[in-house]
């Protein structure tokens, strides 16, 4: 045993359990991306909402960025969309509400997978007052991983997400909730 642990084949050992343990390290790095301070998987609470801009049904071009200091409700949806639908007079009845205290709403029209003839015509029909964008190449559904419709984003004014709503229709109370919270800066 003696001579092993002086010998040629220690040597070898030894070197080679160093270059799996080099080979081991290196294998199971995380990526550069993940330590860089690069986007998070998914829009998510606590982290920074990810920027956008669009041009809305009126031709003003948008930028979430423009709205920072305010509270932003960023709401993506589809006119054939039967819960899109149900919540709008919810979120309309907020924006009337909260508009004074500075509160901003974004209905990103999921325009990709819609029409803006038919984003029209039901903004329109409910007489819409906030916002609607065009996301006419599916933009903002790529950079906020859009898995449902509709989805609500709670964006505090300094940009953090502060809730994430999957899925609806919410109901007025649940989003009376959601900004009176982002208003009073809740976290």
């Amino acid at each position: 045993m003696k001579e092993f642990i002086r010998g040629p084949r220690w040597l070898a050992a030894m070197l080679a359990v160093l270059l799996l343990g080099i080979a081991w390290i290196s294998a199971s790095a995380l990526p550069e991306s993940a330590v860089s301070g690069g986007p998070p998987p998914s829009p998510k609470e606590g982290f920074t909402a990810p920027d956008f801009e669009l041009i809305s049904l009126t031709g003003e071009v948008i930028s979430l960025s423009s709205l920072r200091g305010h509270p932003v409700v960023i709401n993506l949806w589809a006119s054939w969309c039967p819960p899109c639908k149900a919540e709008m007079p919810a979120l309309e009845d907020i924006y009337l509400s909260y508009r004074d205290r500075g509160l901003q709403i974004l209905a990103v029209n999921m325009t990709a997978q819609d029409s803006v003839e038919a984003a029209e015509a039901f903004v329109a029909e409910n007489h819409l007052e906030f916002p609607v964008l065009l996301d006419m190449n599916g933009e903002v559904a790529r950079r906020y991983r859009l898995r449902a419709l509709p989805t609500t984003f709670f964006v505090a004014s300094n940009g953090v997400i502060r809730k994430v709503a999957v899925g609806g229709p919410l109901s007025g109370v649940t989003l009376r909730t959601a900004v009176e919270d982002l208003l009073a800066g809740v976290p």
